[in-house]
């Protein structure tokens, strides 16, 4: 058994999730957005303002600086080189010196390992220096490398073989970059939380009208077609509200309309009946006394005399059985049960119809000892309108059969009746209407030897004791109809 949502319940993937989903993700792909920006920003600002200070410093200094040439290397050219290291900008130096297969420096090592031979080239491409950014265990270096030139006019120079290089550690740099990481980090996340009010307050406005509509359709669903919807505001809600309301009051209309032309016809089927009956009564004993004098009569006489008797019969059995559907249609019909003896009515219900095995027309297997709380009237109208059926368009013999059946303890034990004829069966086509009133299942046949509503009488009776009816055919041929009544019909119809 299943059993629905509650309105108010939570859902994984409800509507609520997706929208504050969507809306931390906006929020969130805005927020790493900016954030990777100004970062990306402040750390080039930084990066460079220390970048520029050095390369201009570092270029100045070697230009303000005399060296001899060509050079030995020694105790005067470490102590320029010294010279040179102090004076670094924004941060302390190592200046190394290469010319030739002189190497110096101003620290301990006359080579640096965190110069490469990138550098190198790019300062004896480019006579005005070169810099570059290189990361040595860690440690971001900035490198710059400066050519000693020789002017030799206002727009050429001369190298002089002598290369100056820089190594200045970027660990305050890298630093700052850190913080600014962490600031950008530490800064959205608690940008992403108070997203979410906002987005609490999008997504209650958003669902606020839609669980209304949800609400009203449940309403409509359980009947109360004049349900409405508050109308707030121009939006798309508004607009869905608004044709809510009007397609719930042109369903109201119509449905109302539709009630008031059912109960008119169910009035007039009745109101028709009653006004039929009287008049029907005086000539069913007129057509009776014409029947006994209709052999004493010339023969057209008396075959006209013969129709109209069967067809102010046929007329009364109509009557009759308009009268009987709406008292079930006005929801008046009573099932006064008893415990009867089911075999000993089925065989009575045969005999008071002339109904015997004797003719070969009908056959039954009743067993006995079957009792059941039944309508014994209703439960004989639904046996002789069913064998009555199976004789007008089926075939004989027709097979009556009985039994109880037990399918779980959870449900009441059935009382199974069965009908069978012998004729060709019923078509697939006609299955699905077989018990709707006035059904012709050959369009052509424009009357009917019954009044059209033995059938839809049939399950209306056994509606009412609380059971089912199933039309089908048998393998071998021949239709059967099956009628399933709880054996206790008043605690199974309520």
């Amino acid at each position: 058994m299943t059993t629905g949502r509650r309105p108010g319940r939570f859902r994984a993937f409800g509507l609520r999730t997706r929208l504050m989903l969507a809306f931390l993700l906006v929020a969130a792909v805005s927020a790493g957005t900016t954030a990777a920006l100004t970062f990306r920003e402040a750390r080039t600002a930084l990066l460079e303002t220390a970048q520029d200070t050095a390369v201009t410093s570092f270029r100045d200094h070697v230009q303000q600086t005399a060296f001899g040439l060509p050079m030995q290397g020694g105790e005067d050219l470490q102590s320029l080189l010294r010279d040179i290291a102090r004076k670094g900008k924004p941060h302390p130096w190592v200046v190394f010196a290469e010319y030739g297969s002189v190497r110096a420096s101003s620290g301990e090592n006359p080579v640096s390992t965190v110069i490469t031979p990138e550098l190198r080239r790019a300062a004896r491409a480019n006579p005005h220096g070169s810099f570059e950014r290189v990361v040595k265990d860690g440690v971001p270096y900035l490198t710059i490398a400066m050519p000693m030139v020789f002017k030799t006019s206002p727009d050429s120079v001369l190298p002089s073989g002598l290369v100056l290089y820089a190594v200045m550690r970027m660990s305050d740099e890298q630093v700052n970059v850190d913080a600014l990481l962490m600031a950008g980090r530490d800064g959205a996340l608690p940008g992403l939380a108070v997203a979410l009010i906002p987005g609490l307050i999008a997504a209650r406005s958003v669902l606020r009208p839609v669980r209304e509509l949800s609400q009203a359709a449940r309403s409509m669903g359980s009947g109360r077609l004049d349900t409405r919807i508050a109308v707030r505001g121009s939006d798309e809600l508004a607009d869905l509200a608004r044709t809510f309301n009007e397609s719930a009051g042109q369903l109201e209309r119509t449905v109302r309309e539709l009630r008031e032309a059912e109960a008119r016809a169910r009035r007039f089927a009745s109101d028709v009946s009653h006004e039929l009956r009287t008049p029907l009564a005086g000539m069913l004993a007129v057509t009776e006394v014409l029947d006994e004098d209709a052999d004493h009569l010339d023969a057209d006489t008396a075959r006209a005399v013969r129709l109209v008797s069967a067809e102010t019969g046929k007329l009364a059995v109509l009557v009759e059985d308009l009268m009987e559907i709406s008292r079930f249609d006005a929801r008046a019909a009573e099932l006064n049960a008893d415990e009867i003896d089911v075999a000993e009515t089925i065989r009575k219900t045969l005999h008071n119809r002339h109904w015997t095995e004797t003719d070969g027309r009908v056959r039954t297997e009743l067993p006995d000892g079957i009792r059941a709380r039944l309508d014994p009237r209703r439960f004989d109208i639904v046996i002789a309108n069913l064998v009555g059926n199976a004789l007008r368009h089926g075939s004989a013999p027709v097979t009556v059969r009985l039994r109880t059946e037990t399918r779980s303890p959870a449900t009441p034990d059935l009382l199974i009746t069965e009908v069978a004829d012998d004729g060709p069966g019923i078509q697939p086509a006609v299955l699905p209407h077989i018990f709707d009133r006035f059904y012709k299942a050959d369009a052509a046949r424009t009357r009917s030897v019954g009044s059209g509503l033995g059938l839809a009488i049939t399950l209306e009776n056994v509606k009412l004791h609380g059971g089912t009816i199933h039309a089908g055919n048998l393998p071998g041929g021949g239709a059967v109809f099956t009628v399933e009544i709880p054996l206790h019909a008043e605690e199974a119809g309520g």
